[in-house]
């Protein structure tokens, strides 16, 4: 029982933690670390420290360390003790190298094994997993998902394991099989890390969906070796109200004339879009025939404020909204206490779950009043979720094969 109860800690605390990069690791460990903590419990061998955590700073005689759950502690590292450096996905020892003190650094993940005392842990074992080659695997993962694609289910066949997906202009087949990993965004939540797992039967009709695998050569198909879905709303209009307090705006959407509360969190991802982009990606909305360059109608229209139309350009609405989806993660950030009433947004988010009557901000895209006076009832262009920073690996690939991707 002991030790199931260490194994369950070790898996709560990866939870935390980059579960793309350190889960065979992290479980070879915890399973170690309950055997560890057992034998001592029973006197066949010395009570050892184990901790896995962050290196912070580091000494001439040490570093400090960050552990999953937030606690800071200085580890002593005497000549005696051994260090290995092991690389990212590494289910255990074998083919770890023999390092030194000087190759930690700020950064890095590390498992410290060591006696405790009033200063601290001194370590009789060091493992670590250098901060670049984290790094570099999750740049190599999110590649990956870039490679697959990703936009609005269109249909599900679950017996012929085949969902069909809209991505920009064109319909892509994405093919499912036992072996798919699928994971579903929890309902009120924007971290990816919350995702569970799932299956084929629970995706449904207008979700959206990122998938990674192979593509065919003309593109129409996708053989997924993993994906991941969720149950989305896309919103924009004219700021109504912020509340600072309790961390919500309202608005009235333009798609559906209706009033919508949307909660803003640390964990959505605010920017501003510089206005000559703006107006850039509206010409190239334009150019498709969406909105003609006319100013809005009616009380909606009302609302903007005056202006000459940008002059049309090439291009058309998924070229436009293509763009957007790679530059968001570049664009400059904003913050709940920046917004204001009359500003024009756009927002994706998690649709309200239990116990949470209020959509969830995932991205909230400030400073787009030429595109949505291009489009004035709100449906020619929208933001997709896997648009931010942080995918299943680095949560990288926005729709289409965009960057951005699930946020952490």
């Amino acid at each position: 029982m002991r030790r199931m109860k260490v194994v369950r800690e070790c898996i709560r605390g990866w939870k935390r933690s980059d579960r793309a990069v350190a889960l065979p690791l992290i479980l070879w460990l915890c399973f170690g670390l309950a055997g560890a903590r057992q034998a001592a419990a029973q006197g066949a061998a010395p009570a050892v420290q184990q901790m896995v955590g962050t290196v912070e700073a580091t000494s001439a005689s040490g570093f400090t360390l960050t552990t999953m759950s937030g606690q800071e502690v200085s580890v002593a590292v005497p000549a005696s003790a051994k260090v290995l450096v092991v690389a990212p996905g590494s289910k255990d020892l074998s083919s770890a190298t023999q390092g030194t003190l000087g190759d930690v650094a700020a950064g890095d993940r590390t498992l410290v094994s060591g006696t405790a005392g009033a200063q601290g842990i001194t370590a009789l074992r060091v493992i670590l997993m250098k901060a670049q080659a984290i790094a570099a695997t999750q740049q190599a993962e999110a590649e990956a998902w870039r490679r697959g694609g990703g936009g609005i289910v269109k249909s599900v066949d679950a017996a012929a394991g085949k969902i069909v997906i809209a991505s920009g202009m064109k319909a892509v087949t994405v093919l499912v099989s036992p072996k798919t990993v699928i994971r579903r965004y929890a309902p009120g939540s924007v971290r990816f890390a919350d995702a569970r797992p799932s299956t084929i039967g629970e995706i449904q009709k207008g979700d959206q969906l990122l998938v990674r695998g192979a593509k065919s050569a003309d593109g129409s198909t996708i053989t997924a070796d993993a994906l991941v879905t969720g149950s989305f709303g896309n919103y924009s209009g004219l700021i109504a109200s912020v509340d600072q307090q309790a961390g919500t705006i309202s608005l009235k959407d333009l798609a559906t004339k209706k009033m919508v509360t949307v909660a803003v969190s640390p964990a959505s991802d605010l920017r501003s879009l510089p206005t000559m982009v703006a107006m850039q990606l509206a010409a190239q909305m334009r150019s498709a025939g969406h909105g003609g360059g006319r100013p809005a109608q009616g009380a909606q229209g009302a609302q903007w404020r005056g202006g000459s139309p940008p002059p049309n350009g090439p291009g058309g609405e998924a070229s436009a909204r293509m763009s957007l989806s790679r530059m968001l993660s570049r664009l400059p950030t904003e913050t709940l206490s920046g917004l204001k009433v009359g500003d024009a947004v756009m927002i994706v988010a998690t649709m309200p779950g239990p116990g949470q009557p209020t959509a969830q901000a995932v991205t909230l895209l400030t400073g787009v009043e030429p595109i949505l006076r291009a489009s004035p009832k709100g449906q020619a262009m929208t933001l997709s979720p896997w648009s931010l920073g942080g995918s299943p690996g680095n949560e990288g690939g926005g729709e289409g094969g965009g960057e951005g991707g699930p946020q952490q």
